[in-house]
Order: C-alpha cells, then sequence, then structure tokens
C-alpha cells in the first residue's frame, strides 16, 4: 500500500473513533456540543468519503494508463508480428515474380506451340501422303521400265527372228 493509502484508512479510523465517541458523548453533554459534534461528524464523513473518492479515481487512472501503457505494448508487438510475417512469406519464395513471370511466358509459348504442332502433325500427313505417292509411282515406274525393257527385249528377238528368216529367204532365193 502507498503511504497515502495509508494515511487516508487512518484517518477513515480516527474519524470513526471520533463519531463513536461523539456519540457517548452526546448523550451525556449539552444540545450545542451536540449539534457541533454532528457537524464534525458530518464533516469527517464528508472528509472520509471524499477522500474514498480521490482514492477510486487515483486507482481508476492508475489502471488507464496500465491499460493504455499495454495497449502501446500490443500494438508494437503486432506491428513487429506482421513484419515478421513478410519476412516469413518472402522467404518462402523470394523469386516469385520472377517464377510467375517464367510461368506466364511458357503458357504463352504453349498457346502458340498448341497450333504449331497441328501445322506440323498435318504438314507430316501431307508429307508421308506425299511420300507413299511418290514412292507407289516410282515402283510403278520401275515395273514400268522393266516391262519396257522385256518387250524391248523380245521385240528385237522377234525383229532378229524374222530378219534371220528373210535373211533364210533371201538365201533360199539365190
Amino acid at each position: 500500500m502507498t503511504t497515502q493509502q495509508q494515511q487516508a484508512l487512518e484517518l477513515q479510523q480516527s474519524q470513526m473513533v471520533k463519531v463513536k465517541n461523539s456519540g457517548m458523548i452526546s448523550h451525556v453533554g449539552s444540545p450545542t456540543a451536540n449539534e457541533d459534534r454532528d457537524e464534525e461528524m458530518t464533516r469527517s464523513a464528508l472528509a472520509a468519503f471524499h477522500a474514498r473518492e480521490e482514492e477510486i479515481e487515483r486507482r481508476k487512472i492508475e489502471v488507464r494508463d496500465k491499460v493504455q501503457a499495454r495497449l502501446g505494448r500490443v500494438e508494437e508487438e503486432t506491428k513487429r508480428l506482421a513484419l515478421i510475417h513478410q519476412e516469413l512469406e518472402s522467404l518462402h519464395d523470394p523469386m516469385r515474380k520472377e517464377v510467375a513471370i517464367v510461368r506466364k511466358r511458357i503458357d504463352l509459348i504453349n498457346r502458340d506451340l498448341k497450333p504449331l504442332g497441328l501445322s506440323c502433325q498435318k504438314k507430316e500427313k501431307e508429307y508421308k501422303e506425299a511420300l507413299e505417292a511418290f514412292t507407289d509411282k516410282n515402283r510403278e515406274k520401275g515395273q514400268l521400265i522393266t516391262k519396257l525393257v522385256e518387250l524391248v527385249t523380245e521385240s528385237e528377238k522377234l525383229r532378229l527372228k524374222k530378219l534371220e528368216e528373210l535373211s533364210k529367204n533371201i538365201d533360199s532365193l539365190h
């Protein structure tokens, strides 16, 4: 307890003793003395009341100051926690912006690649079809050349045979 509180309690106790004593004396003493004592009791009661009110007000102010101080500390701690949270977030993924930019570029390239891939597949299909047609035509040409060679060879044989026959006919005519 502070000295002011002790003094206020002592004052209250002494006033209560005076009130009790004055009550006893008032029955014994004169009426003016009774009035003085009543007035003194009223004053001391008022003084005690005022002392209590002042003590209550002082305690209220102390509590308010303590609450304000704690609120200030809480606000500071909240700010510190927010900073720590931000630092933790930056530690979590320090390259987040760069990663996001690269991912966007990859997405754009993927969008460009899709039609190019389809075009490439289409052209590959066309190439295979053209290659197959070319191979077929080359095979057919080869077959035709082989047939032509056979025909020419057979034709030459036939012509040679005919020439021999003619030659024999001419020889026999002579």
